[in-house]
């Protein structure tokens, strides 16, 4: 995995319920990050510090929170189960890491960016990479903001307060200046399983009302494969809609109700679905992202509740897109979408027949 080098790493007792902001700048700052430290030392979950578990069946490792330095960030954040580990990046607004503990991370990130400060006035998109959150649809950004590329600032391309919570890390953007709204995003690891979430939250705070929905975007490295489970009911006679117009992924086909495809070395790609989970498939892992498709939602990009983009080389990485309904908002009011990212073993050689294992569809 990259290189994580933590401020501190010793045990600190259970501490009450704290709220830390880490920011950035201010010697009043630097401050609170030192709290932060020490509350990050390894801190034991509620889970841990119940009665202890037979020898047969060991509590889980408890969670731990650290401060340090990540891919040339300083100030940036570890959270791991013991199983599995997360990284964060407050300086540039994203989860940059998610893999099994001590090893690489199927999130990709551009290494001639690393260290470098967002900018929220370039006229180009600084692609970091990892995972991150956008307003829906895109189309509708240029009628909000003054441009259609790059995204809208607060969501993509300024720092947010990294909060720590118990066990919990939770990442605050400031009120975007043309949407009005502020993104929460509260992400947590399961105590002793490969299993993150994390909780999207759209809040209202200024302008007039609009309609949005929330979009998850998690960029990650070239895959042996990417495989979606189609619903039986799926309203696109194809299990899908081309977002490129004819350019469609490579080996993209439907069979018994999963849909594969592999990136295209040449050209751009996206489609979209009404499915509720992707799974990328590497070479010796597997990560499946899911989040529930509500019921009589209205979603954008053709009532698309998922969508994979592929990405041409030099830059080797997909998009898997998870995305909320579209929602009126008015000052004061919220939305909210949960992604869940499960990290798996790959266990055979043929990588279809893993997919499908996992996806829990015939083999």
């Amino acid at each position: 995995m990259p290189r994580f080098t933590p401020r501190v790493a010793r045990a600190v007792p259970a501490l009450p319920a704290l709220g830390l902001v880490l920011l950035f700048l201010s010697t009043t700052a630097r401050a609170q990050l030192k709290g932060a430290e020490l509350l990050s030392g390894s801190r034991p979950s509620r889970a841990a510090m119940s009665t202890p578990s037979p020898a047969t069946h060991p509590s889980p490792a408890p969670i731990q929170i650290k401060v340090g330095t990540f891919l040339g960030w300083e100030r940036s954040l570890r959270i791991s189960n013991g199983e599995v580990e997360a990284l964060v990046i407050p300086a540039i607004g994203r989860v940059m890491h998610f893999g099994f503990a001590g090893e690489a991370s199927p999130f990709w990130d551009d290494p001639t960016l690393r260290g470098r400060a967002a900018d929220s006035s370039s006229a180009e998109w600084i692609n970091f990479g990892g995972d991150k959150s956008w307003p829906a649809p895109q189309a509708g950004w240029p009628k909000v903001t003054p441009r259609s590329w790059p995204p809208p600032v607060a969501f993509d391309s300024l720092p947010v307060e990294a909060t720590v919570r118990r066990d919990t890390l939770v990442l605050t953007s400031a009120v975007d200046p043309h949407y009005g709204i502020r993104c929460e995003r509260v992400l947590r690891l399961e105590p002793g399983q490969p299993r993150m979430t994390i909780q999207t939250t759209y809040e209202k705070v200024e302008g007039p009302d609009l309609e949005v929905g929330i979009w998850i975007i998690t960029q990650l490295t070239d895959p042996v494969l990417v495989a979606i489970p189609i619903p039986a009911n799926t309203r696109f006679p194809t299990g899908y809609n081309s977002q490129s117009e004819d350019l469609l992924p490579l080996g993209l086909s439907l069979d018994r109700g999963m849909l594969s495809l592999r990136r295209d070395p040449v050209h751009a790609t996206k489609i979209g679905t009404d499915a509720d989970r992707l799974l990328w498939v590497g070479e010796r892992q597997m990560l499946l992202i899911e989040s529930p498709r509500v019921p009589g939602g209205r979603y954008p990009d053709q009532e698309s509740s998922a969508e994979v983009y592929t990405n041409p080389d030099p830059k080797t990485y997909v998009e898997l897109e998870m995305l909320g309904p579209l929602r009126a908002l008015s000052v004061g009011s919220r939305i909210s979408q949960t992604n869940t990212y499960t990290l798996l073993r790959r266990a055979t050689p043929d990588p279809v027949a893993d997919a499908r294992r996992v996806l829990q569809l015939p083999r």
